[in-house]
C-alpha cells in the first residue's frame, strides 16, 4: 500500500502539503481532486520519485512497477506499433537479454532468455499494441505510420497507449482524457475498469471519474482528505460535511458572543469577577472551528443575440471535405468525407454531434463555421447569422506574445471593419472590465498569453466569443483544458443562451446538460441518432470490440502464413541438402576454414534450440492452461522445424569439409 504520514511537501517556497496523512490500498482506483495549484501534480511527482517529502514519512512498495504517461512529445520515425510495443519494459528487457545471451557461449543462459521472452508475451506484443492504438481512435491504415507523421494530440495518444502497454502495479494518469474523442474515452474507461493494479488519476471529467474511480482523494488547505466513493459521492459527502461545519461554526460563534458579552458586562464587578474570569479561560480553551471557505464560483453568461434568424442555416446536398493540397498534381480531386447532407439548423436547437473518430465531425463543424468551403452542394445562411466558433486548435491560434487586452482590442478592430459591432462597449476600460468578468484581473490583462495555462487560454477564447454576441455557437471540444468549475459555468451559460448550439465534446456531463437532440456522423453521412448517450456508449463499445476481434484474426492469419513459409523453407533446404550429397566436393584451404566456421555456427545454434526445445517440453509436462499450451506448442513446432533445417545443413557442410 501507499502510505503518507504527517508529510510536508513544498515546491520552491510554496507549501503544498502540511502534515498530510493518507493510506491507499492495492487495487484501489483513486480520483485525485482539488483546486488548480493545490498540488495534485506535485503529489504525482512524490509518487514517481521526482519530488521528495520535506518532512514526515512516505512509503510505496519497492517492488511495485509504475506506469505513467510521458509528457514529452515523441520525436521519432519509428512506426506507431513498434513505438507502443517498446512501452512494455518487461518485454524490452527480455529482448535485450536474448541479444546479450546470443553473444556468449552460455547456452543455458540463452535457453532461459528465450523462455523469459516467451513469458513476456513476445508472440502477441504487436497485436496487443495495435488493440491499444485502435482503441484510442487510430485507423487500421495508420498502424505502421511513423510517429512523427501524426499531430501533437495524436502523438500524446500514442504516449498514453505506450503507458497502458507497460505492465504496472501503479498507474498514474494526469488528465488522460485530454486529446481524446468520446469513442476513445469510452474505450479507455472500459480498459481501466479491467486493470487489476492501483490507479491514481487527475481529471476534470466528472463522468470519467464516476465511471473509473472508487476512492476520492481531496487536497484541501494543504491536507489530504480521503472519501470512499467516486466523484459524485465525494461531492455529496463534502456538501454534507460543509453544511455540518457551517452549522457548527455558527453555533460556536453564538456561544463565543454570549461568553464575550458576559465577560464585558461583569468583569468590572467584584461579585462576578471570578465567574467572568472562568468564562475567559473557557473561551481560551475552546477549540475554534474554522469558518466555511467555499471555493469561489466562476460564472459567466452569453449576451442576448441581436437577432435570431430561423432557420439559422439550411444545407442542400452538401459534401464536406478538404480541397486537394497546393502541391497536388493538376486534376487531383478533393477529399470528400461526408456527403449529400440536406438538413436545417433552427433557432433555439441544442444539437450534440456524435460519431466515431475520423468520421468527419470536426469537418462538418469547420465547414458550417466557414473555416472550410463545401466540396459540393449549398449552405444558405439566415440573414444576420453571427457564428461564435470554438475550434479544437483554437488555443494554438492565440498570439503567445500578445496580452488578453491586445487580443480584445484586435477583435474590436476586426469586427468594426466587418461591420459586425452590435452595441458592444469598445473603450479600453470597458474591455478591461469585460475581461475581469472572466477572472482576468488587472495583472493578467497585460500578461503574455504564451505564459498562461491551457485553462486560462480557453477562458480567454470563451471571453472573446461571448463578447461577439453570437446567435449560433459551434463548439468543437471546448472543455479540453477547462477545470470542473469552469465546465460547470459553461454548462450553465449554454443552458441560458437564447441562440442555437452545435456541440462536439467528449464531456458527457456537458452533452447531457446542454443537448436535447443528437446528430450522428457515420459512414459518410449525417442522420439523427435515435437514442441517448448511454445507447451511444454501447454502440462505441461494440465497435471497439469488433475492431479488436478483427486485429486478433489478422494476427492469427499472419502467424499461420509465417508458419507455412517456415515449413516451405525447411522443405526446400532439406531437398537442397539431399541433392548436394551426390555432388563431388573439393574445397581449397580458405574455403575449408569458412566451412568450418559455418559448421561451428550451425552447431551452436542447434545447441541453443535443443535447450529451448527441452525447456518447452518440460513446461508442457506441467499442464499449463489451454491457451498457454497452444502457444507453447506453436513455439515448439517452430523450434523443431528450424532444428530439422539446421541438421540437414550440418550434414551438407560436414560432407564438404
Amino acid at each position: 500500500m501507499i502510505t503518507l504520514k504527517n508529510v510536508t511537501l513544498r515546491r520552491s517556497a510554496k507549501l503544498l502539503l502540511d502534515g498530510a496523512s493518507v493510506t491507499l490500498n492495492p487495487g484501489e482506483k483513486v480520483g485525485l481532486v482539488g483546486r488548480n495549484g493545490a498540488g495534485k501534480s506535485s503529489l504525482f511527482a512524490l509518487f514517481n520519485g521526482t519530488l521528495h517529502e520535506d518532512a514526515g514519512e512516505y512509503y510505496i512498495p519497492t517492488q511495485w512497477r509504475m506506469g505513467q504517461v510521458s509528457q514529452d512529445m515523441p520525436e521519432t520515425e519509428q512506426n506507431a506499433t513498434d513505438f507502443v510495443v517498446d512501452g512494455d519494459t518487461a518485454l524490452l528487457a527480455a529482448q535485450q537479454e536474448v541479444t546479450a545471451s546470443e553473444a556468449t557461449d552460455d547456452y543455458d543462459r540463452m535457453a532461459h532468455a528465450y523462455m523469459a521472452l516467451q513469458d513476456a508475451g513476445a508472440h502477441d506484443a504487436p497485436a496487443r499494441a495495435q488493440a491499444l492504438i485502435l482503441g484510442l481512435g487510430f485507423k487500421t491504415t495508420e498502424l505502421s505510420n511513423p510517429v512523427n507523421s501524426f499531430s501533437g494530440g495524436w502523438r500524446m495518444r500514442l504516449q498514453l497507449a505506450r503507458a497502458l502497454m507497460c505492465p504496472s502495479d501503479l498507474l498514474l494518469l494526469d488528465e488522460p482524457t485530454n486529446h481524446l474523442d468520446l469513442d476513445a474515452l469510452v474505450w479507455l474507461e472500459a480498459w481501466l475498469k479491467k486493470y487489476e493494479g492501483t490507479i491514481v488519476v487527475i481529471s476534470h471529467d466528472r463522468e470519467f471519474l464516476d465511471a473509473v474511480t472508487n476512492v476520492t482523494l481531496h487536497i484541501d488547505a494543504a491536507k489530504l482528505v480521503r472519501y470512499g466513493g467516486n466523484y459524485s459521492k465525494f461531492e455529496d459527502m463534502r456538501a454534507e460535511q460543509m453544511t455540518l461545519q457551517q452549522n457548527a461554526f455558527s453555533k460556536q460563534q453564538d456561544k463565543i458572543a454570549h461568553l464575550q458579552k458576559f465577560i464585558a458586562r461583569f468583569k468590572a464587578k467584584a461579585s462576578k469577577a471570578k465567574q467572568a474570569q472562568s468564562r475567559v479561560k473557557a473561551l481560551d480553551r475552546m477549540e475554534k472551528i474554522a469558518p466555511l471557505l467555499a471555493d469561489a464560483d466562476f460564472t459567466f453568461e452569453f449576451k442576448e443575440p441581436a437577432n435570431l434568424p430561423n432557420p439559422m442555416l439550411s444545407m442542400q446536398g452538401v459534401n464536406f471535405g478538404y480541397p486537394p493540397p497546393e502541391d497536388a498534381a493538376p486534376g487531383t480531386p478533393p477529399t470528400v468525407i461526408v456527403q449529400n447532407v440536406s438538413r436545417s439548423v433552427l433557432a433555439g436547437q441544442r444539437i450534440g454531434i456524435l460519431g466515431a473518430n475520423g468520421q468527419g465531425k470536426s469537418t462538418v463543424v469547420k465547414t458550417i463555421a466557414r473555416a472550410l468551403k463545401p466540396i459540393g452542394g449549398e449552405i444558405t445562411e439566415g440573414k444576420g447569422l453571427n457564428i461564435g466558433y470554438f475550434a479544437q486548435q483554437e488555443l494554438d491560434v492565440l498570439r503567445p506574445l500578445d496580452t488578453p487586452l491586445e487580443h480584445m482590442i484586435r477583435l474590436v478592430k476586426d469586427m468594426t471593419a466587418a461591420g459586425k459591432i452590435a452595441g458592444q462597449a469598445t473603450r479600453e476600460q470597458d474591455l478591461r472590465s469585460f475581461l475581469g468578468t472572466f477572472n482576468f484581473g488587472s495583472d493578467m490583462v497585460k500578461q503574455a498569453v504564451g505564459s498562461m495555462s491551457g485553462g486560462e487560454k480557453a477562458r480567454l477564447v470563451l471571453c472573446m466569443i461571448v463578447w461577439q454576441r453570437p446567435n449560433l455557437l459551434l463548439l468543437d471540444e471546448p472543455t479540453n483544458h477547462l477545470d470542473l468549475a469552469t465546465r460547470e459555468a459553461l454548462s450553465m451559460a449554454l443552458n441560458e443562451f437564447e441562440g442555437t448550439v452545435m456541440l462536439v465534446s467528449h464531456d458527457r456531463a456537458l452533452l447531457r446538460a446542454v443537448c436535447d437532440e443528437f446528430w450522428m456522423v457515420s459512414r459518410g453521412g449525417v442522420a439523427p441518432f435515435d437514442g441517448d448517450l448511454d445507447d451511444y456508449q454501447r454502440y462505441l463499445l461494440d465497435e471497439a470490440k469488433r475492431q479488436r476481434e478483427a486485429i486478433k484474426e489478422a494476427s492469427s492469419n499472419s502467424a499461420k502464413a509465417e508458419r507455412k513459409a517456415q515449413q516451405a523453407e525447411a522443405t526446400t533446404a532439406a531437398q537442397a541438402a539431399s541433392t548436394s550429397k551426390h555432388k563431388p566436393k573439393s574445397a581449397p584451404s580458405g574455403a575449408a576454414r569458412s566451412l568450418k566456421r559455418t559448421l561451428e555456427e550451425v552447431e551452436a545454434r542447434m545447441a541453443v534450440l535443443n535447450l529451448e526445445g527441452a525447456a518447452l517440453e518440460a513446461h508442457l509436462c506441467k499442464s499449463p492452461p489451454p491457451a498457454e499450451i497452444a502457444e507453447l506448442g506453436k513455439r515448439l513446432k517452430i523450434v523443431n522445424d528450424e532444428l530439422q533445417t539446421l541438421e540437414d545443413q550440418w550434414l551438407t557442410v560436414s560432407e564438404e569439409t
